[in-house]
C-alpha cells in the first residue's frame, strides 16, 4: 500500500498536466526508499522500478505499458490498471506474505546510487537524441515559472563552473 504523501504528490502531479510517468516516478521513489531503508529488497534495480509502476498503476495512475515489452509485461500491467479503476479483491494474506518474505531476503545492494545510475544510462542509451529532446522541452514546459527560474540559476552555475 503506497504512503499517503506519495498518492497526494502524485495527484498533485496530475493536476499539473504532467505526463502519466512524472506521476508514477513518485511511487517508484518510495519503492527506492524503502530499498534503501532495509524493508525490503530487491533483485535488481528494474524490479523496483517495476515493482514502484505496479503501485501507481494500482494507486489509479493511468500508465500503460511501453512499446516492445513482452506480452506477460503488457498483461500484467493491464492487469493493474484494472486493479486500480476497479479495487476488487484483496491479495490473500498468504500470498501477501510470501511475496513480502520473498523480497525480504533480496539484496538492497539494487537501490544505490551506482545501481540507479547504470539503470538510468542504459535506459537513456536505449533512446535516441530527438527523444531525449523531446522529454527535456516537455518538463521545461511543465516545470513552472519559479523552478524553472530556478533551474536557470542552476545552469548558470554549472556553466560558470565549467569555464
Amino acid at each position: 500500500m503506497p504512503e499517503r504523501k506519495t498518492i497526494k504528490k502524485a495527484r498533485k502531479d496530475a493536476r499539473q498536466g504532467k505526463s502519466a510517468s512524472t506521476q508514477a516516478g513518485e511511487f517508484v521513489r518510495e519503492e527506492i526508499h524503502h530499498v534503501r531503508e532495509g524493508k525490503h529488497g530487491a533483485r535488481s534495480t528494474k524490479q523496483a522500478i517495476a515493482i514502484g509502476l505496479s503501485k501507481a498503476r494500482r494507486a489509479g495512475v493511468r500508465l500503460p505499458a511501453k512499446k516492445g515489452v513482452s506480452k506477460r509485461t503488457r498483461a500484467q500491467a493491464k492487469r493493474d490498471l484494472a486493479k486500480g479503476r476497479h479495487p476488487g479483491r484483496k491479495t490473500s494474506r498468504t500470498r501477501a506474505r510470501a511475496v513480502s518474505g520473498a523480497l525480504r531476503r533480496e539484496t538492497h545492494r539494487s537501490a544505490s546510487s551506482r545501481a540507479l545510475s547504470r539503470q538510468a544510462h542504459a535506459s537513456a542509451r536505449k533512446r535516441s537524441a530527438a527523444q531525449r529532446s523531446a522529454a527535456a522541452r516537455k518538463a521545461a514546459r511543465t516545470k513552472g515559472p519559479r523552478k524553472r527560474s530556478a533551474a536557470a540559476r542552476k545552469a548558470a552555475r554549472t556553466r560558470a563552473r565549467r569555464r
